[in-house]
Formats: structure tokens, sequence, C-alpha cells
């Protein structure tokens, strides 16, 4: 007599019953084919689909190449990206967060790659994520070469996505910007921002459950939409950085201004014996910052730690080639400011008057 108990019949289960769709994702990889194709350099040896995007770099005219590598996120502004449904904000954003940490050092990026995780797959939200980067790569002619998209059920909730990118650019080392070369008398220029960019999003949820706001209906002081400068892309700053880099003029040093805001980004760039002080009133106040810090009271020195209040990358030069730079920079599109100076050191690295 047998012990073994009698078998059931067991339930039929594939891939898509886990929430997991392959065709589906195929079918996504086949819409975004176009975008990332925009993309493509002529180093790129393969298209979309292999286990690895393929880059022959060619540094002819350079005589110590340098690869300089980034990787980001967008942070919590994700939340409000995934709300407002502005998914090629949010590629955008991806992108500019790596490049332009790679400008900070005077490089230029080569190729980008991502990775889209999501809890399931919807074609039209994720292809727009994707379209945003294709058309921030373009803009900063760094090719696409690649990327993943995992879905992953039970992980995200319904509607919710997040993106990593990851970015690797060159520079030739003598023209490498560092800091190194930031002396006493120097003058740093700002380079104005879109708005809050990928920074101090934690701080702008808050503000905004604080304040009861209505971003899709609120207008700010200048008559524009608060949704469309609160949640503005990321500013891409390599067209203009490429185009200094290109014009025989000496950056001593640049700076990303990221989390951390002006104190962090630029004591970061500094020498020991070196300081920095911002004059804070030479470009005012943006109003979509106005708008966000009228909801809660923040102390100055926290604005400024938290947010770029207005200016997303800096650079430091000879004030001899201060306005020639101002030039180049405008030239390329950027509303440049003179905004503060390199001194000794006597107290603290970064101080802001105004």
């Amino acid at each position: 007599m047998s012990n073994q108990a009698p078998q059931t019949q067991k339930q039929q289960i594939s891939y898509a019953d886990c929430g997991v769709d392959i065709d589906a994702g195929n079918a996504f990889v086949g819409r975004i084919k176009n975008a990332v194709g925009s993309t493509m350099r002529p180093e790129v040896l393969a298209g979309l689909g292999g286990f690895g995007g393929l880059f022959q770099p060619n540094f002819a005219g350079m005589t110590e190449p340098v690869l300089v590598s980034g990787t980001d996120g967008v942070g919590t502004k994700l939340l409000l990206l995934q709300e407002y449904d502005l998914p090629h904000v949010a590629g955008i954003d991806a992108v500019a967060m790596c490049v332009n940490d790679l400008a900070a050092l005077g490089a230029a990026p080569l190729f980008f790659l991502d990775y889209l995780a999501t809890g399931a797959l919807k074609g039209e939200t994720l292809a727009g994520v994707v379209e945003g980067i294709a058309d921030a790569c373009k803009t900063c002619e760094c090719a696409l070469i690649g990327g993943e998209t995992a879905e992953m059920p039970g992980m995200y909730s319904p509607g919710h996505y997040d993106i990593g990118g990851f970015c690797v650019g060159v520079v030739d080392k003598p023209k490498m910007v560092d800091g190194a070369n930031i002396a006493d008398g120097d003058v740093v220029l700002g380079l104005a921002s879109s708005g809050p960019h990928s920074n101090g999003f934690s701080m702008v949820r808050k503000l905004l459950q604080l304040g009861n706001a209505d971003i899709r209906n609120d207008v700010l002081s200048d008559g524009s939409k608060a949704i469309d400068k609160v949640l503005a892309p990321t500013r891409l700053y390599v067209p203009a950085i490429n185009a200094l880099m290109q014009s025989g003029i000496k950056a001593h040093g640049f700076s990303h201004i990221t989390g951390g805001g002006m104190f962090d980004n630029l004591e970061r760039i500094l020498a020991e014996d070196l300081a920095v002080t911002v004059d804070v009133s030479s470009w005012g106040v943006p109003p979509v910052f106005e708008y966000l810090l009228n909801f809660a009271d923040v102390a100055r020195n926290e604005r400024y730690r938290t947010f770029n209040m207005g200016i997303g990358f800096v650079v430091i030069l000879s004030e001899s080639d201060a306005d020639a730079a101002t030039k180049v920079l405008e030239a390329a599109g950027e509303k440049v400011t003179r905004i503060g100076h390199i001194h000794q050191r006597d107290g603290e690295p970064v101080t802001l008057m105004g």
C-alpha cells in the first residue's frame, strides 16, 4: 500500500500572471528605438538590444585623455513628476544630474545608460521617460547606448517608477578643471538655474503640503504657472561649458550647485587656505523660490544649503578673463551674473552676503 498522498492538479501560471509581461517589454524596446537611435555618435558600434553597449572612442587631438564617470537619479521630485504625469522631465533630469557633474570637471559626455524600474510596465509613461533621456542626450551630444527596464511587481506601487542614470565622459588631463588653479582674487560667475532642478524636493513637497498649494493652478509673481517652474527640467550646462572649454579661456573651477547648495558645492572645490564670498543680492531670488518659501519659515542659510536659489552652475576664473567668459557663456544661451570672489580664508569657507 502506497503512503503517497494523491496528487492534486497544479495551477498553471505564466510570467504574465505574476505581473511581468515579456511581450510588452519587447514592444516597449521597439517603441523607443527611434529615440535612442537619434542620439548615436560615430563611435557607437552597435544599436539597442545587445548585452552591452559598444563604444570605440576616438581621442585624436588629446594628449592625455581621462575618462570621467558619474551616476545619479532624480530623487523625490519623481513623486511629483508621477503625480502630474511629466515623464519627459524625469528623463531630462536623469541625464542632467549626471552630465552636469561631468561638466564640473570640464569633461564632455560620451555615452549614457539608464536603469528604469517599475511595478508594472506602462509603455506610454516609460517611453516618455526614455524620450526625455534621448532629447537631453542629443542636446549634450551624448550617445544613449543602453539601459535596463526592470519590471518588478510588488517592489513598486502601481503607477510608480524609479530611474538611475550613468554617464561616461572624457577630458584631456592638461585641460581638466579640478579647482587646483583657483587663486585669491578670482571671480565667481553664476549661471542661472531653471528652478529647483532635482534637489531639495523633500522640502519642496513639505512646503507645498504646508501651504495647501495647488501648483497646477497657482500663478507666480511673474505670471508663470507654478507647475512649469517648480517641476521645470534641470538645466543642461554641457553645451555652454563645452563652448567655454573650446574657447581657450582657462577656467580655474567649476561647481554644479546640487544637494548642499552654495555652501557644500563651493567648499568642495576650494583649497584649505581659500574662501569665497557670494553676494546673494547680485542675482535676486527667482519667483519660484519666493513662492515655495512663502509657505514656511526657512532660515536663510537653510535655503541656500537646500536649494540652488537661482544659480545652478558656477564658473571661477581670473578677473581678466571674466568678461570674455561671460560673452562665451551668454552666446551659448546662459544667463550669467558675477556673484562673488575668492579670497584668503580667515573664517568660514563660504560666506553669503547681501
